[in-house]
C-alpha cells in the first residue's frame, strides 16, 4: 500500500510588505534585496490571528477540492515553527476549527524541513494500513517572530501556508517513492530563535534583549544549504537510479533565489524543472515546499506519474529530500 497526494491547496494572507515598504523600515532598497534574494515582497497575517487561522483556510482548500467531509480525517499533522501557543499544538486548534471530530494530531517542529519530515511521517501512517485520510499541513506566521529594525532577517521571511491530503493507492508505482533526512546539531548556533522556551524562558531581560526575535548567520547558513540541499538531491536520485531528465519537477524549499539556482545548477535541472515563487511570498518557513506545489498544480505543471523531487533545508540543522511520483490527473 502506497500513500499518495489527492489534493492539495494554500492560504497566503492578503497583506503585502514589498520591498518598497522595507525601504521605510530598515536600511536597504529594492535593488539590494532583489539582486541579493530574489524576494520582491512578502504576506503579512495581521496581529490579531496565529498560524493555525493559516493552516485552517489551507486545509479546507484541499477538503473542497477532494470532496472530503471534516470528519472522515484520521489524522492532522502541522509543520510550524510559529505554534498559535507552546502548548497545546497547533494541530489541537486546526482540528477544532476544522470540526474534525474522529481524528487525532500532533505538531512537527523541524523549521523549514518541517513540511517534508511531515509528510514522511504521515505516509507511513498510511502504509500501515490504520489511516486512510491524513491532513499534512506546512504553515509559520515569521512576521510574529522577526525583528523589523533587522535586516539580516526581516527582509527574507513571510506568512503563510499550504497543505495536503494523503491517501492509499494500491497502485505501486505512484505516491511517496522514498526519502532521505538529515540532522547536523552543530549548526543550531546559526539559526535560531534564542528564548522562549525551558533554556530561556520570557523575561523583562529576554524581551529587553530582542531574544524572541529570529537570529541567523546568513553566509554560513548559505553555503551549507546549497552543498546540503543539491547533495541530497543528487543522493535520492542516484539510489532511485534517475536521471536529470527523469525529473519533470523539483520543488525546493524557497529560501533564497540564489540557493535555489545553485542547487539546480548542481543537479543539472533547467529552469523549466524548478518550481519558483520566492519573489512574491519570501521565506514562508514550513509553508513554501506545500504553497509551491500547490500553485505547480494550479498551472498544471505535473500529471499523473511524473517524478517530483522536494528539497529543503532548515535550521537545526535539518535537511532533506523527498522523491514522490504524482498521482493527481
Amino acid at each position: 500500500m502506497r500513500a499518495i497526494i489527492t489534493g492539495v491547496g494554500h492560504f497566503v494572507p492578503t497583506r503585502k510588505l514589498t520591498n518598497k515598504d522595507l525601504e521605510q523600515m530598515v536600511d536597504t532598497n529594492d535593488e539590494w534585496i532583489v539582486s541579493r534574494t530574489g524576494i520582491k515582497e512578502r504576506r503579512i497575517l495581521g496581529k490579531d490571528k496565529g498560524t493555525s487561522y493559516m493552516a485552517v483556510r489551507a486545509a479546507k482548500k484541499v477538503l473542497k477540492q477532494t470532496n472530503t467531509a471534516a470528519d472522515e480525517l484520521d489524522l492532522i499533522i502541522v509543520a510550524t515553527s510559529t505554534p498559535d501557543m507552546l502548548v497545546p499544538p497547533t494541530a489541537a486548534f486546526v482540528q477544532s476549527k476544522l470540526n474534525a471530530a474522529k481524528c487525532w494530531g500532533f505538531d512537527i517542529n523541524a523549521a523549514c524541513a518541517g513540511f517534508v519530515y511531515a509528510l514522511a511521517t504521515a505516509s507511513k501512517f498510511i502504509e500501515t494500513g490504520k489511516h486512510k485520510k491524513v491532513m499534512v499541513i506546512g504553515v509559520d506566521k515569521m512576521s510574529s517572530i522577526l525583528d523589523y529594525e533587522d535586516r539580516n532577517t526581516c527582509l527574507l521571511f513571510g506568512d503563510g501556508g499550504g497543505a495536503v491530503l494523503l491517501e492509499p493507492s494500491d497502485e505501486d508505482d505512484l505516491g511517496v517513492e522514498d526519502f532521505i533526512f538529515h540532522i547536523d546539531g552543530s549548526g543550531i548556533k546559526y539559526l535560531n530563535m534564542p528564548a522562549g522556551g525551558s533554556l530561556m524562558p520570557a523575561s523583562h531581560e529576554t524581551v529587553d534583549k530582542k531574544k524572541h526575535y529570529i537570529y541567523q548567520a546568513g553566509k554560513k547558513i548559505f553555503k551549507y544549504a546549497v552543498t546540503e540541499m543539491a547533495d541530497i538531491s543528487l543522493k535520492i536520485m542516484k539510489k532511485n537510479k534517475l536521471k536529470n531528465k527523469d525529473v519533470k519537477l523539483l520543488i525546493p524549499h524557497q529560501a533564497n533565489r540564489r540557493i535555489i539556482d545553485a542547487v539546480s545548477k548542481k543537479i543539472g535541472l533547467s529552469n523549466d524543472q524548478v518550481v519558483i515563487n520566492i519573489e512574491k511570498y519570501g521565506n514562508t518557513t514550513a509553508g513554501t515546499i506545500p504553497i509551491a506545489m500547490s500553485e505547480a498544480y494550479q498551472k498544471r505543471m505535473m500529471s499523473k506519474g511524473d517524478w517530483i523531487i522536494i528539497s529543503t533545508f532548515g535550521a537545526g540543522f535539518t535537511s532533506g529530500s523527498l522523491l514522490l511520483k504524482w498521482a493527481i490527473e
